[in-house]
């Protein structure tokens, strides 16, 4: 005979396993870095369909863009995906207050929904315009750090960087089991990670020559908190402009890196896109970008 504790632990089971019937598996993919992955496209200039087109089977949770050395943010919304997730973009959590621009993540996601017709697609989108890796960069005193060890700010913002925003990001995103609101938990499954930045560790030597390892270690602990230490890390390079400083020596790390990991891809388009201005790609740039990352993301040349 079954006692009460039984019972209600077999019938627990039984409903949990009901309960995974009905999930959903999206694949997670992570866009992050600075400001040619926060997009500076304009949507004025995309094409029509892309203007109008809501994206069936693709959930993007953008995080709120946060200063270092203030108490991590992160919040965001599963939403369905459209074009204003570029430069301004914000979000109080329970609303998105949609940009003028976009960048990536259009083209990524069509060209995915391209490769792999019958998956869903995930998107954690979070990066900030001029931040470096290395913590003695002058960029990072500007604009913020990724270092993880990162030790400024005061009070509530001690030691808060980049990468703890990025954290709290997750956190948030996570923290939602059911995001596409069909009233079932959904099932992520961690699968890439797009990386655009290097041009704010480029402007220094001695932090270009740092980028490799900076990079590598950055990668191995997103990978972690993702999930998946297999995750599929593609890099955009960055170009060769005349305001990048040191950029043969980051160009050279971000090689380097994709050389020794494991699972990894260089972009390396980027030196055919125009500019917007004199550190940005222009429109027709950020659609590429994306196209490239996705393609790359698969492991297609």
């Amino acid at each position: 005979m079954k006692t009460l504790v039984q019972t209600v632990m077999f019938y627990s089971f039984i409903a949990a396993g009901i309960s995974a019937l009905h999930a959903t598996d999206y694949h997670l993919y992570y866009l992050g870095g600075q400001s040619n992955m926060d997009g500076y496209g304009f949507i004025k200039e995309l094409p029509e369909d892309l203007k109008e087109e809501t994206f069936d089977g693709v959930r993007i949770f953008h995080g709120n863009v946060a200063k270092d050395g203030v108490a991590p943010d992160g919040r965001g919304l599963w939403s369905t995906l459209k074009a204003g997730h570029g430069r301004n973009f914000k979000s109080d959590g329970e609303t998105n207050q949609y940009s003028n621009r976009f960048g990536v993540e259009l083209t990524f996601a069509r060209k995915l929904k391209e490769l792999y017709p019958n998956r869903k697609i995930a998107i954690l989108k979070y990066s900030k315009g001029g931040t470096s890796i290395a913590p003695d960069a002058g960029a990072a005193k500007k604009a913020g750090c990724w270092d993880p060890d990162w030790e400024g700010g005061e009070n509530e913002g001690k030691g808060i960087n980049q990468y703890d925003h990025f954290l709290a990001t997750l956190k948030h995103a996570l923290a939602d089991k059911d995001i596409d609101d069909d009233g079932e938990d959904d099932h992520l499954i961690p699968t890439g990670i797009a990386w655009m930045q290097g041009e704010s560790d480029s402007l220094e030597l001695e932090v270009a020559n740092e980028y490799k390892d900076n990079l590598t270690e950055l990668m191995n602990l997103i990978r972690k908190e993702l999930g998946n230490q297999e995750a599929r890390v593609v890099i955009g390079r960055i170009t060769d402009w005349e305001v990048w400083k040191y950029s043969e020596e980051v160009r050279k790390a971000q090689a380097d890196f994709v050389k020794a990991d494991r699972n990894a891809a260089l972009v390396t388009s980027t030196d055919e896109y125009g500019k917007s201005d004199k550190w940005h790609y222009d429109s027709a740039g950020y659609l590429d970008l994306g196209v490239k990352f996705a393609e790359a993301m698969a492991g297609k040349d």
